[in-house]
């Protein structure tokens, strides 16, 4: 089954720049075919298929900034390759782990040939083609799936730290929201994980009652998965899983105050 079979024939907005480049050489044919399609189509099915290419345009980015984070410390494990195919196959399904794994490697392929400062470049010059077609909450969601690749053999590297904090500086988003992932613990009921819970929730363990209320509104609001609802049924599944650790700081934190 071709790459093409997950991603789709339909890019959205990667029709040029940065990522419209490494989608070419990644998808191949398969890039060229569906621009050709896009432009054969009638105005009724091009608004039909709207939805199919902001999700594909996500599912790829999250591809190109995975392949620079996993890459970061200049290798690529096995073990990061595992847990990049069990994030895919327990997210998304098995062929988009299939399929993913190809586009991986390809790009990093890609990475080699250009060599590590030209393709930092090109994923800086991605991050901001990103930022600038992709609206704030689905970028929160990217980075909530690349976080949850460096945390999925339970550690992040520093060099993949680093990565992170770039491209989270380069989409928009706030260092405090990338501490506020990193700090999620779903299910945790050590004494620390109510100091994770606080960090969750981006407040200290002095806020007010009332501040703590408005800082969870905020965050659910942020992350509802209905905000990720026209990227299609598996990102929004997917974001489920944030929001519901979101509810379970909130829990933790009411819980420990009566409330």
């Amino acid at each position: 089954m071709g790459a093409g079979k997950w991603i789709g024939g339909v890019l959205g907005f990667i029709t040029g720049g940065p990522l419209g480049a490494l989608a070419g050489y990644a998808l191949g044919s398969l890039f060229e075919h569906g621009l050709n399609e896009v432009n054969r189509q009638d105005t009724g099915k091009q608004e039909r298929n709207s939805s199919e290419g902001q999700r594909n345009s996500f599912m790829f980015s999250l591809l190109v900034l995975a392949s620079y984070i996993i890459k970061a410390d200049g290798k690529v494990m096995h073990s990061e390759m595992e847990l990049v195919r069990r994030f895919l196959r327990q997210n998304f399904g098995l062929g988009a782990m299939t399929q993913g794994e190809q586009i991986l490697l390809k790009l990093f392929e890609e990475q080699k040939r250009v060599g590590v400062l030209q393709y930092r470049s090109v994923i800086q010059d991605s991050c901001q083609q990103i930022r600038n077609s992709m609206m704030y909450e689905q970028r929160l969601q990217l980075l909530n799936f690349l976080v949850m690749i460096a945390q999925a053999d339970g550690q992040v590297p520093a060099e993949e730290l680093t990565a992170l904090k770039e491209v989270t500086y380069h989409l928009g988003l706030s260092a405090d929201e990338l501490d506020q992932m990193l700090n999620l613990r779903s299910g945790a009921s050590s004494a620390s994980s109510l100091d994770d819970a606080y960090r969750v929730l981006g407040i200290s363990p002095s806020a007010t009652n009332d501040e703590v209320k408005s800082a969870y509104r905020k965050m659910a609001l942020k992350h509802h998965p209905d905000k990720v609802a026209a990227l299609g049924e598996d990102v929004r599944r997917a974001a489920e899983k944030k929001f519901q650790e979101i509810n379970d700081a909130k829990e933790r934190i009411f819980k420990a105050r009566g409330l």
